[in-house]
């Protein structure tokens, strides 16, 4: 079945959609100069880490992602502040045309999505155990933060992937959003993070650690954000996955060119306010983008400080796979540009079996407290589970 993938880049106003493939390939293609010829999109799932540093991972992905899938798309369509283009071969623009009209009356004819009961892959009690054995790793020095996650889960017969992203896009304004289709696999994610972005040889990473709900008011709004802003707990947080990325630059960055431009900004979103950092620096001759998605894969902020350690404690605690929760999805473009995402609030979805599930997690540090933590997952779940069933 042809593959498929939407990405929105909100502080671009741009957003593409790839339909179909002419080529499928682990890794997009560059050329000589480190520039793509066409346009490539595709995920690296968070075990591709095992590929790339001496890790392993000891659970099977419920969902069987590949590890590194990318293909050259039959068709890209993009809006952008300059329009709305199709780019396709002129032979195939009459195929092309009648796809994108399919879609538009199917996404006319949304009207919500059904109630969805969801159970949690463990209990709380299991959780704040697991939080403190980790905990316990941090006071006696082994790493400095962790990111554990959780999953909620469920099966639902009549599932649509489509009207349910429609559902989420829209109450979820996710500044990063993307959806993809591979055969029965369907990821709607609805990411406030962005991973890296690329324009030239230039590479912006933006980490995203700490996390406040909105107010139901204004004067809770206000006070729950500068909460966020001025948090130690959360800042430190913050700060070891700014200085884990900009490491990871550092690999692949023209010497001394890696800077923080940004360090503790608060975004707010529909349903949450989270804390960003802004991370930027040069590519050095002889390095492709990808080569700089690998150095810095997994995301800084979905793994922890040391990373190598934090992802072998990770893969001890938790239950199950992350899958392609963790991992990242975006897009490499002809122009030189290019976005990826981290995987967070994202449903996956297999239309064979039924099986949804919605992971979240959170940061552990010396400072923080498991059953804040715990309640953070929730927060983040709820923020995708109340969307879901908001009604149209």
């Amino acid at each position: 079945m042809a593959p498929l993938m939407y990405r929105f880049v909100a502080d671009q106003q741009r957003a593409v959609l790839g339909i179909g493939s002419v080529e499928e390939a682990e890794e997009p293609r560059f050329d000589a100069a480190g520039r793509v010829t066409d346009w490539w999109f595709g995920h690296l799932g968070y075990g591709y880490k095992d590929r790339l540093e001496d890790v392993r991972s000891r659970s099977a992905d419920a969902f069987d992602w590949p590890l590194s899938y990318w293909f050259r798309p039959k068709w890209v369509v993009e809006w952008s502040k300059a329009g709305t283009f199709l780019h396709v071969h002129e032979a195939e623009r009459a195929e092309a045309l009648a796809w994108a009209q399919k879609l538009v009356a199917h996404s006319a004819e949304t009207t919500g999505v059904n109630a969805i009961e969801w159970l949690c892959s463990i209990p709380r009690s299991q959780y704040l155990t697991d939080a403190s054995q980790l905990l316990r790793r941090i006071q006696r020095g082994d790493i400095y933060e962790v990111n554990y996650c959780i999953a909620h889960e469920a099966v639902q017969e009549g599932f649509d992937p489509y009207r349910a992203f429609d559902v989420l896009l829209s109450e979820t304004q996710a500044p990063f959003a993307g959806f993809m289709k591979i055969g029965d696999r369907y990821a709607l994610c609805c990411s406030p993070e962005r991973f890296i972005a690329f324009d030239g040889d230039r590479m912006i990473g933006e980490p995203m650690k700490g996390t406040r709900p909105r107010g139901t008011d204004e004067a809770e709004d206000t006070r729950l954000s500068n909460e966020l802003a001025n948090d130690p707990k959360e800042r430190s947080e913050n700060v070891m996955a700014v200085d884990v990325m900009r490491n990871d630059f550092s690999r692949v960055a023209v010497p001394g060119s890696v800077h923080v431009p940004e360090l503790f900004g608060v975004r707010t979103h529909p349903r949450v306010h989270q804390m960003v950092s802004v991370i930027e620096g040069r590519l050095a001759n002889g390095h492709s983008p990808f080569d700089a998605v690998k150095a810095a894969f997994p995301p800084a902020s979905m793994t922890g400080a040391p990373k190598i350690s934090a992802m072998k404690l990770i893969d001890e605690a938790e239950g199950q796979a992350r899958g392609l929760y963790s991992g990242t999805m975006g897009y490499f473009a002809p122009d030189g540009t290019a976005d990826l995402n981290v995987v967070i609030r994202t449903v996956l979805f297999d239309r064979a079996t039924g099986r949804l599930s919605i992971p979240t997690g959170s940061a552990l540090t010396a400072q923080c407290d498991p059953e804040a933590e715990w309640e953070e997952c929730l927060v983040k779940f709820n923020s995708i589970a109340h969307a879901l069933a908001a009604p149209r």
